[in-house]
């Protein structure tokens, strides 16, 4: 049987983590089976005993000691799905701005259009953002200008963490990401290497919305690392660009 990962960064989501695994798992169906890991960064054991009471099968926690980042968490998270031999994989966050309801139609929809990365995207035109807070919205949008003017991807939201990659796009992820940083500033940096080694990219509109509960892992530190993450990725651009001209 094929089975499809989900990989879920998580950093103090008790409060969520078991409600949003049963959500996911509602999903399955004929054809349709998941393998899900949850990598945990929270500073206790809450996360994992929320999930151990609830006694889930298909769902592996990775309890790290420390505050890893999101992006680290997804390598660890994609590496040991690849171990388990699953077709297609999903990262998605862990307190419900992303909906579980349109993880089944995401894996279908990439692999009827061979997409090696798929993006949920909050900025299409049918998309919806719901509850977000004004600052926040203003600096995610002005953080994907600032990101496509500078990388020429063509998508329209490069920092949302709902997404899908096929297996060989995950193999290429854990070989090569992961060196501009461990937090958000991950998402450009897999976009760039997938889209500018080949590989084919796209989006589709979803509904994004703000955490009821618990709190956001986002904090300066991880902006600050992002705005020195962009400047090496600029760079990580050209010289893919580089290696494609001097193959063709």
């Amino acid at each position: 049987m094929t089975f499809f990962g989900v990989v879920i960064p998580a950093y103090k989501e008790a409060q969520n983590i078991a409600a949003l695994i049963q959500a996911i798992q509602a999903e399955q169906g004929e054809g349709f089976k998941l393998q899900i890991v949850v990598v945990d960064d929270s500073p206790d054991l809450s996360t994992v005993e929320a999930l151990e009471a609830k006694a889930f099968s298909g769902v592996e926690v990775i309890h790290r000691l420390e505050k890893g980042g999101r992006g680290s968490a997804v390598l660890v998270g994609l590496a040991r799905l690849l171990e388990l031999g699953c077709a297609r994989f999903a990262e998605m966050d862990a307190d419900f701005s992303h909906p579980p309801g349109q993880l089944r139609a995401l894996f279908e929809h990439a692999e009827r259009e061979q997409f090696d990365l798929l993006i949920a995207s909050r900025y299409m035109k049918s998309s919806r953002i719901l509850n977000w807070p004004v600052t926040r919205r203003v600096f995610s949008k002005c953080s994907n200008v600032l990101a496509r003017a500078c990388l020429w991807v063509p998508v329209s939201d490069y920092t949302n963490g709902y997404r899908v990659y096929s297996r060989r796009a995950a193999e290429m992820i854990v070989r090569e990401c992961g060196r501009m940083g461990k937090g958000f500033i991950s998402l450009s940096e897999i976009l760039v290497n997938t889209y500018y080694r080949g590989m084919r990219v796209g989006e589709v509109p979803t509904v994004f919305v703000n955490r009821v509960r618990g709190e956001s892992s986002v904090g300066w530190g991880e902006i600050e690392q992002a705005a020195i993450g962009l400047v090496k990725i600029m760079r990580l651009k050209g010289a893919l660009e580089r290696s494609r001209e001097r193959t063709t």
